[in-house]
């Protein structure tokens, strides 16, 4: 038995805090568990009342004389401390904390939240909260609503985790206009016991479970998060995952001396975490319930395993009665990650045979105006046997000839036969009704708009993508750590947080990356003699803790072929680096091999509190804050991870032989973000990183480091 089954499933409820006064939490929670038609037993707890709604009330919960699996508290810090004691010493198996003025409130609240928890943790009692809405099951053999929302929600196959009770209000009250049904629905308030993570291990081992939506404002997990949700979506039995969450539009990355720095924040975080883990990300409330009802669809069991109704390709075909609606679904269905289905000869044949002279016979399928429930029958079916087809919208609008129910018969027979998703729009309220109900009860989600329905096959397929994505074999490597702490050890003793080329180049070679040799002269004859050594062409950069941006000070010099160039380059960048900066401290003038060419490429680090190195890999050099064609993820990754990083940014066309430019060596490239995931995690004290550019040589010929900097956070020590 699952310890989260005494908060989902009691067999008794005590409501510690009940009250005998209407408009009180106590009383209304109370009220919706007896009123919800409670499969349990309840009893009201509150030492100066005989009875509450005309049951009778015990002083404590040690005076229950039975058994009690949980407590609802609502009570305030104090007397709640005092009542989460008396409900261990009673053998409770869960609480519910739904009163606030813990955490939230300031170190007083959060010593009693705590010390709560400490309670609970040595007796094995899990806790929700504090300050939360509650937990309900409208499941028939439980049927607990013990929240304060009057609402109990229909039965349905979707559960549901808030942190924000307001919240949950209402989405129930959005989810009974939408006769949308719940499996489960919780509010986890503080989070000070059980979490996100807690309750998605739990919906997924639950049987009434298909889907999971979440509403989040913030997450204290980050790779466990990630590994584990992963097994979640896409395990044995994948279970999908809708999240909304808040403070999208936020200020978003913080003051860094970074490229990184300045493009992360905390939505990269989530964004990186949602998409490691296959977590689908939805905008608004409406795109929750649409795509929810999308993978809610027909689950069939075949020898123990889960399959659902999920396209596998992105080609869709439209069948409509209306070439307006079907206009829009076109368009809405291309903005969606698809593409019109070209059908084929023989479906074209097919449908000539069915539909009038007036009917479009190519994709999207206008059955026309008049059209009968056997044309749309005949129109689906011809459709979504085309083997170039993987699924299809089909769209009804209401005209005099129309007849909505005998039309969602019609889709439901279609529907049965295949393994495809076919999704229903029935424009329209009052006279499409009858079809609409027909559909849904038989769990067949309709949209009112095609807009909607095209967006949720556009979810069905990212998730298809996840589930089908491919698994590389992951590199073998072997890095000198060693050497690499002893450089960042040395730098720290020396005081020295911003690196440069010099020990960052050392640090980079340590973990496989080729880098250029330089040498820092201090002077032009100096610069010269390096120059000689090194062979030419050389690059010229200026070195300096203060300015971390070289170009913007002109401390770049690039293609210097003869000592005369390197005499000239060295008296320039002094003299432009003191107008850029006239404090700045000079430590001289790098002199470098100059790389062979490549695409321009950044790669780079940014450390966040919980969740650890956020990595980044995008379009390089100068103009990379201007174009922001960047993708993230949280490290570690693997090589999977690192294909599907690059594989996002809108320049990887670049890579690929575009337009006569030779293949870009993208398998070098998955191993060195690999390597660079494997140096932030193994060296803790790198807070911020850039590699910019790096230089992406043409297939077979690797990468080449063209500039990095470090900044290290001293008092950080390495990871053993």
């Amino acid at each position: 038995m699952d310890k989260l089954d005494a908060i989902f499933s009691p067999q008794s409820v005590a409501v510690i805090g009940a009250s005998t006064t209407p408009g009180k939490v106590g009383h209304d929670i109370f009220a919706n568990i007896l009123r919800g038609g409670y499969q349990g037993v309840l009893y009201p707890v509150n030492p100066g009342a005989r009875s509450i709604l005309s049951v009778r009330a015990y002083p404590s919960v040690s005076d229950i004389p039975d058994p009690v699996d949980l407590s609802m508290i609502i009570l305030p810090p104090k007397p709640a401390l005092k009542a989460a004691e008396e409900s261990v010493e009673k053998g409770v198996k869960g609480l519910v904390i739904v009163s606030a003025g813990f955490r939230e409130v300031g170190p007083e609240g959060r010593a009693i939240e705590d010390r709560i928890v400490a309670i609970c943790r040595e007796a094995g009692v899990r806790v929700v909260g504090p300050n939360c809405l509650g937990v309900i099951n409208p499941l028939a053999n439980v049927r607990l609503n013990a929240s304060f929302s009057a609402r109990m929600p229909e039965a349905g196959s979707i559960s549901f985790i808030s942190q924000s009770g307001a919240l949950c209000t209402a989405v129930l009250d959005f989810a009974a206009d939408r006769e949308f049904g719940f499996s489960k629905f919780i509010s986890i308030g503080n989070k000070a016991d059980v979490d996100e993570l807690d309750l998605l291990r739990y919906f997924h081992r639950d049987a009434d479970t298909r889907v999971i939506m979440i509403y989040l404002e913030e997450l204290r997990r980050g790779p466990e998060f990630i590994e584990e949700v992963k097994e979640i979506t896409s395990g044995a039995r994948p279970t999908p995952i809708l999240v909304i969450k808040s403070g999208r539009t936020g200020a978003g990355a913080k003051a860094a001396a970074s490229h990184t720095g300045a493009l992360a924040g905390s939505e990269a975080v989530y964004d990186s975490i949602f998409q490691q883990s296959g977590i689908i990300r939805v905008e608004s409330i409406n795109d929750l319930f649409d795509y929810a009802s999308s993978f809610a669809t027909k689950v069939e069991s075949t020898l123990g395993k889960v399959r659902r109704k999920i396209p596998t390709g992105n080609r869709v075909a439209i069948v409509t009665n209306a070439g307006g609606p079907g206009i829009v679904a076109t368009d809405m269905t291309i903005s969606s990650g698809l593409q019109l289905a070209a059908f084929k000869e023989e479906t074209v044949e097919v449908l000539a045979s069915h539909l009038p002279s007036t009917a479009n016979l190519h994709n999207p399928v206008d059955v026309i105006g008049d059209a009968s429930p056997d044309r749309y029958e005949n129109a689906l079916a011809a459709v979504i046997r085309d083997q170039g087809v993987d699924g299809a919208l089909v769209i009804l609008t209401p005209q005099s000839m129309t007849n909505a129910l005998a039309t969602a018969e019609a889709i439901v027979r279609v529907a049965s036969r295949t393994q495809k998703p076919i999704l229903c729009c029935f424009m329209g309220i009052i006279d499409v009704s009858p079809g609409v109900k027909y559909l849904q009860e038989r769990g067949y989600p309709v949209f009112r708009f095609p807009e909607q329905a095209a967006k949720a096959f556009g979810a069905l397929y990212q998730y298809s993508q996840w589930l089908s994505r491919q698994h590389l074999a992951q590199f073998d490597r072997k890095h000198d750590r060693e050497r690499a702490r002893e450089i960042i050890k040395e730098c720290l003793e020396k005081g020295k947080t911003h690196i440069g080329e010099l020990e960052g180049n050392r640090i980079l070679s340590c973990y496989g990356f080729n880098v250029l040799p330089t040498e820092i002269a201090k002077n032009a004859d100096e610069a010269i003699s390096i120059a000689d050594q090194i062979g030419y062409p050389v690059v010229m950069k200026i070195s300096s803790g203060q300015i971390l941006h070289k170009s913007d000070a002109g401390g770049v010099k690039i293609k210097l072929m003869d000592a005369d160039a390197v005499q000239k380059a060295f008296d320039d960048i002094i003299v432009g680096a003191k107008a850029f900066k006239p404090d700045a401290v000079i430590d001289g003038v790098l002199v470098q091999k100059m790389a062979p060419s490549g695409e321009e490429v950044i790669l780079g680090c940014n450390r966040y509190p919980i969740f650890g190195p956020l990595l980044m890999f995008g379009f390089g050099g100068v103009f990379v804050e201007v174009f922001q064609d960047v993708a993230f993820r949280l490290a570690p990754i693997g090589r999977n991870e690192a294909r599907r990083m690059i594989r996002d940014i809108k320049a990887y066309k670049l890579f690929t032989g575009f337009r006569g430019r030779p293949p870009a060596d993208t398998g070098a490239l998955e191993r060195l973000l690999v390597n660079l995931s494997d140096l932030a995690i193994d060296n803790p004290e790198i807070n911020e990183m850039d590699i910019n550019p790096l230089l992406l040589h043409e297939e077979g010929k690797g990468a080449t480091v063209a500039d990095c900097r470090m900044i290290l956070e001293p008092g950080e020590k390495p990871s053993e």
